[in-house]
């Protein structure tokens, strides 16, 4: 955790509490956590 902390410029606790299942991360924290994560976020239509 330390490590993605230093990757997302987010501090160790505040990623902790944003990612705990009591947190409520904003959409910024999520796509630096993606980045991080060397991932990428994809959205596609519904399939109707």
């Amino acid at each position: 955790m330390t490590q993605r902390a230093r990757d997302t410029g987010l501090g160790r606790e505040s990623l902790y509490k944003a990612l705990s299942p009591a947190g409520n991360p904003e959409f910024a924290t999520i796509m630096k956590v993606v980045s991080a994560l060397g991932l990428k976020l994809h959205a596609a239509p519904a399939s109707v």
